[in-house]
């Protein structure tokens, strides 16, 4: 049996089996086991992917290569290393009271019900199941932000629902007229919505129908990706829901909906033979990042601090997928790890200081390095690297995107670099008084799990020395397959 079956197997059963003993003592546990489970799969699957090439599967509704496969296997070691971490920090919420045990069902089984959608978005060639997975992670989300049911989570819990409904469903009718631009050439029948064959057709499709189809696919999914002015859900979602549902919505979610805006692109470059997807990516991208650079400075909530920068880093990732050529795509590539790695990191720290304070408002975040030291590091070296700082791979993958920029559009490259400098003053304005300031009164220490940090920010920092050769590989053969130059 291949491992995509296990892939998608696995979390769907625990996702059932959750549902029904989520609330039991070892459920923590098993959630860790099921991910880890997976992780394994992952890596069997990317083995046989470099070993064999692209795998498709049930009459093509299955295809993985070298573009998703990474993704994979990045997804299924963030939900591991997360739901290590989400196993004590649940506990400590449900013997605080913030829940009980129905919530501790409900949230164990939708953490399974959420990976589970996020392996279906990237496994899945056919587009049309790609949306019913993106819309399944809609409202896992949902259940996941309102989980306290306080008052601001279930506002928030609106929100996201509202925000991301409206979005998904302009994806939807962008993926109508993809299908519809399929109907028009002779031959497609009903493998008209699977991703390889209108990739192998592309040339033939509608330029005009396309170019409205990418308009709706990007306005869609690039609500879940978080791009301004389509951005207002994500800051609320990450400061009332669970913090490590905040780690798996910006490590992974974020990454997803990126993905279905890349593939979309692929179809229209191929159709179009011009630069207009690029373009609009482009745009989207740096409206996203110099926007949250600026919001970086006005945030009281240290979840909300965090989640802008994911709206900021995912526009330098949108900007850099719209450039184009070989370095930009690889340079989006890496920083799309990287990314995920340390803002997972980061959030696994922010879980254990808003514990240690009984609170998420920065002002009262206070003295981390002395009550507790290594969640006060763990937080410190997450800034450190999240901010572009060397030798931290995101400092190499930037460097990358403003060297592809330099070579394609120099003019822009002020306002890159304007961005980050104004990124980098925002988040240590914010971290210097919640690390080294005097430590206040009643604030004390937690059982804290870091193993998670320090393996994300070890591989991080290992990525910015030297990239392993598998992964290089991996790269590359995803960013020839991106660029067009690579056959299929």
């Amino acid at each position: 049996m291949s491992a995509v079956y296990w892939i998608l197997g696995i979390p769907f059963a625990g996702m059932l089996y959750q549902a029904w003993r989520g609330d039991a003592p070892q459920a923590g546990r098993l959630n860790t086991r099921l991910c880890g489970l997976v992780f394994l799969a992952s890596l069997v699957l990317a083995a046989t992917v470099l070993r064999q090439g692209t795998i498709e599967l049930a009459d093509l509704q299955f295809r993985v290569d070298a573009f998703n496969v990474y993704l994979i296997v990045l997804t299924a070691f963030v939900g591991t290393t997360t739901a290590m971490f989400s196993a004590p920090y649940m506990a400590n919420e449900r013997e605080h009271g913030r829940v009980n045990a129905a919530r501790m069902r409900l949230y164990h089984a939708m953490y399974q019900g959420f990976m589970l959608t996020m392996y279906l978005v990237l496994t899945t060639n056919n587009l049309g199941l790609m949306w019913v997975a993106m819309e399944g992670a809609t409202l896992a989300t949902v259940l996941l932000v309102s989980l306290y049911r306080s008052p601001e989570s279930i506002e928030a819990a609106w929100k996201y629902f509202i925000l991301c409904g409206v979005g998904i469903a302009q994806a939807l009718f962008g993926t109508v007229l993809l299908y519809f631009a399929a109907g028009q050439v002779e031959g497609m029948g009903e493998y008209g919505l699977q991703w390889s064959v209108l990739h192998a057709h592309a040339a033939e499709l509608n330029p005009t129908v396309m170019s409205i189809a990418f308009v709706f696919l990007l306005v869609g999914y690039g609500t879940k990706i978080g791009l301004v002015p389509l951005h207002n859900w994500l800051p609320d979602a990450h400061s009332e829901g669970p913090t490590p549902m905040s780690a798996i919505l910006s490590g992974l979610l974020l990454n997803d909906a990126l993905y279905a805006v890349v593939r979309s692109k692929m179809l229209v470059d191929g159709s179009l033979q011009s630069q207009l997807a690029g373009h609009l990516m482009m745009g989207f991208g740096l409206l996203s990042f110099l926007v949250a650079a600026l919001f970086l400075h006005r945030q009281r909530d240290i979840k909300r601090l965090f989640s802008y920068s994911s709206i900021e880093h995912m526009g330098i990732m949108t900007f850099a997928f719209g450039l184009g050529g070989p370095l930009a795509t690889f340079a989006a590539l890496m920083h799309m790890t990287v990314h995920s790695l340390t803002k997972s990191a980061i959030f696994v720290t922010v879980g254990h200081a808003a514990q240690i304070t009984r609170t998420q408002r920065i002002e009262h975040i206070r003295g981390l390095l002395r009550t507790q030291p290594m969640v006060g590091w763990g937080l410190v070296l997450g800034v450190v690297a999240i901010a572009g700082m060397p030798p931290f791979g995101v400092f190499t993958s930037e460097f990358l995107v403003l060297t592809a920029t330099m070579q394609e559009f120099p003019w822009l490259t002020p306002l890159l670099l304007l961005g980050i400098a104004i990124a980098f003053a925002g988040l240590f304005r914010h971290l210097h008084p919640m690390a080294y300031g005097p430590r206040p009164a009643g604030q004390a220490p937690v059982q804290a799990n870091l193993w998670p940090v320090m393996a994300h920010l070890g591989i991080v920092l290992w990525l910015g020395l030297a990239i392993p050769g598998v992964l290089a590989d991996w790269f590359s053969q995803a960013t020839r397959l991106i660029a067009g130059s690579a056959p299929l």
